[in-house]
């Protein structure tokens, strides 16, 4: 089982730049597309990034408002995956989780669907203040 714990979350400033890590003390996620979305109060879950298993190419791929500004990368010897954050405005503000696709995948599909996923972590906030 992929177990996910997020850390990284703070309040910071605009413009400041912030990096949230995903560890998975589980069964290792190396084979598996891995991401992260984001949840604002009072909205629904949105994909921020993702990353295809690096043996399978390592294709990364990003929300719109995002693409310029973070940076997903995954460590497959530290078992974690970590969203680098530049740039940050106030619209970032949101609780940030990672997640886990165990299921069949396919590396030229783009896995944006939070039900997509099958695990998640409990989830990392981030404030951005203006």
């Amino acid at each position: 089982q992929v177990q996910l714990v997020e850390s990284g979350g703070g309040l910071v400033k605009s413009g400041d730049s912030l990096r949230l890590s995903c560890a998975n003390s589980g069964r290792t996620f190396v084979g598996y597309p891995v991401a992260w979305f984001r949840q604002a109060p009072g909205e629904e879950r949105e994909f921020v990034a993702a990353q295809n298993p690096t043996a399978a190419g390592g294709r990364r791929y990003y929300e719109d408002s995002v693409k310029d500004r973070f940076t997903i990368s995954r460590d497959n010897d530290k078992n974690r995956v970590y969203l680098q954050m530049k740039s940050l405005k106030p619209e970032d503000t949101a609780v940030y989780y990672c997640a886990a696709k165990k299921t069949l995948y396919s590396s030229n599909v783009e896995y944006k669907g939070w039900n997509e996923y099958d695990d998640w972590g409990q989830g990392t906030r981030v404030t951005v203040s203006s």
